[in-house]
């Protein structure tokens, strides 16, 4: 693959599976903006990517929250590179876990302060709603584009806790990923959703079950995401692809 003049723009590219996209992209001649909330982090991965001298890297600072932020980074990218082939979309997590909720003090979903909650929609669906809606309109002067939403299994599955999380993945799954691709193709623009099962970002991950007896290497997620991003994925188009190991195949009454 060879992404030689082309630019993608990454959210939560100072670490995980953001990170290795940016890396990833990089590596194989293209040009990334990196965008992430820990400025310090950020700045030390982008000089990593530089310091290799294949692909370039910039780094803009940006809560996916605030669309003034996320206007930006789309003006950076344009100003550095000239234009925005790909947005994929990272940025995210589990709201009652990125925000250290105590169990113990709040133990189910009505107990939780809305705020965490308000935390997880804004960060895992308004974030890649503003993405969409700033890089269109880049994009369709260009009449050309990708944006790359990730989903999750928890969207097929739900979460009786952590409810912000499936609610906003299975929004990027279906609705946002659907109607995206339904807008942009008057102007040759594609928009997919890559849902992973359980990935190895984390230690933890290795507990969810899978048809496979295991879960996700990162780069896996990323080779997929790469090959649509390529010449070789061209005619995917809105489309919600599961990379689960089987898992949103097996029968949910035995799942954990």
């Amino acid at each position: 693959m060879d992404f030689t003049n082309k630019t993608a723009i990454a959210t939560g590219a100072a670490s995980g599976m953001g990170l290795l996209f940016s890396e990833n992209f990089a590596d194989l001649g293209g040009n990334v903006v990196m965008c992430d909330v820990n400025e310090a982090v950020l700045a030390e991965k982008v000089a990593a990517i530089n310091a290799k001298g294949k692909g370039r890297a910039i780094g803009v600072p940006c809560d996916v929250r605030d669309y003034g932020q996320v206007c930006a980074a789309r003006d950076t990218a344009v100003e550095a590179f000239g234009s925005i082939d790909i947005v994929a979309n990272f940025a995210g997590g589990t709201a009652v876990r990125m925000c250290k909720v105590d169990f113990n003090t709040y133990p189910e979903f009505p107990d939780v302060p809305i705020e965490v909650y308000d935390w997880g929609i804004d960060v895992n669906l308004k974030g890649p709603f503003y993405f969409a809606h700033a890089a269109l309109k880049q994009m369709r002067l260009q009449k050309s584009g990708l944006i790359i939403n990730i989903g999750s299994i928890s969207g097929a599955e739900g979460d009786r806790y952590g409810v912000d999380y499936p609610t906003s993945k299975a929004a990027l799954m279906y609705g946002l990923t659907k109607s995206l691709a339904q807008y942009g193709a008057m102007y040759g623009i594609r928009c997919v959703c890559v849902s992973p099962g359980p990935v190895l970002t984390r230690a933890s991950m290795a507990n969810m079950k899978t048809p496979l007896g295991r879960a996700a290497e990162p780069q896996e997620i990323i080779d997929l995401i790469l090959f649509i991003a390529s010449e070789k994925g061209q005619f995917i188009n809105g489309e919600n692809i599961m990379i689960d190991g089987g898992r949103n195949a097996m029968t949910r009454l035995v799942q954990p």
